[in-house]
């Protein structure tokens, strides 16, 4: 496997594969690859001539200098994962390697648009503009025909359906949540979790489960799904609860259901100790 520790070497490969006319598949990640990080990049492989994997802790993205400094980082540990997957190429960066010559402060951030607005978007402002920014650099430096994303960040996989619609990037797969045996979903963050708080973050799923059970019996009311949901999180007394909502994603400012609806997405982003975790659930 190939690694490039500048996002310049690694765009002459990716236009050296192009050439060829080889398909390249891309995982955009921040590292501390875990097992559903992993799953993108055998997807990638598979269905790709050749699969790309980036890794780079963007710090325009975080509200906080101690949640950057605290995100997990083993960047030899991803090699390895990476190579036994047989991904082609991967590469890292630093901002200044990203935006020669421009200082952080002049960096002209993408606005993300209406699917930024609200829930995530409102407890982390700036943070979708600092994903969009990135990850555009990404697309601009790889060229993929494939970019794979995972599901447990939907309304980051909203704001990046856009931007590829805006730039004529890449096509967007989704991949579904990998998810731990007790239902928590899997994050770089839970590696900040003891093993009692990974136990306690279980109920993150149970609590999307309740809502997935009310709207099977027809409730399409959001205050009694959200309900739903809330009454299963308090049952953790150690556990944040910033929100626990229902959308439509197909149109995120919508937040009522007529009786025929069909499909809604649960959404829930809670804290636990002093690590922020989020999850959802597709209501159908």
């Amino acid at each position: 496997m190939e690694f490039f520790q500048t996002p310049a070497k690694a765009n002459r490969w990716c236009i050296d594969q192009r050439n060829t006319g080889k398909i390249i598949g891309m995982v955009p990640t921040m590292g501390a690859l875990h097992e559903g990080h992993l799953e993108l990049v055998k997807r990638a492989v598979k269905e790709n001539d050749i699969c790309v994997v980036s890794i780079f802790v963007n710090p325009l993205q975080f509200n906080e200098e101690k949640d950057f400094s605290a995100y997990p980082r083993n960047l030899e540990q991803d090699r390895i994962a990476l190579k036994n997957c047989h991904c082609a190429m991967a590469f890292t960066g630093s901002l200044d390697s990203f935006f020669p010559r421009i200082d952080r402060s002049k960096i002209t951030l993408l606005q993300p648009g209406a699917e930024a607005n609200d829930l995530e978007g409102a407890h982390r402002p700036g943070h979708f503009a600092g994903v969009k920014t990135i990850v555009n650099k990404l697309f601009t430096t790889v060229r993929p025909h494939n970019a794979y994303f995972g599901e447990k960040d939907f309304q980051q996989t909203l704001v990046i359906r856009k931007l590829a619609k805006e730039t004529s990037a890449p096509n967007i797969i989704v991949c579904p949540t990998h998810r731990e045996k007790n239902g928590l979903a899997m994050s770089s963050r839970n590696e900040r979790l003891t093993s009692s708080q990974r136990q306690q973050a279980s109920v993150i799923y149970r609590a999307l489960l309740a809502a997935l059970s009310e709207w099977r019996k027809g409730v399409r009311g959001v205050k009694e799904l959200e309900k739903a949901m809330v009454d299963v999180l308090v049952t953790e007394t150690n556990l944040k609860v910033e929100y626990a909502t229902v959308r439509d994603p197909e149109n995120w400012q919508e937040k009522n259901f007529n009786d025929s609806a069909t499909r809604a997405r649960a959404l829930i982003a809670v804290t636990l100790g002093n690590v922020r975790l989020i999850d959802n659930m597709v209501l159908s």
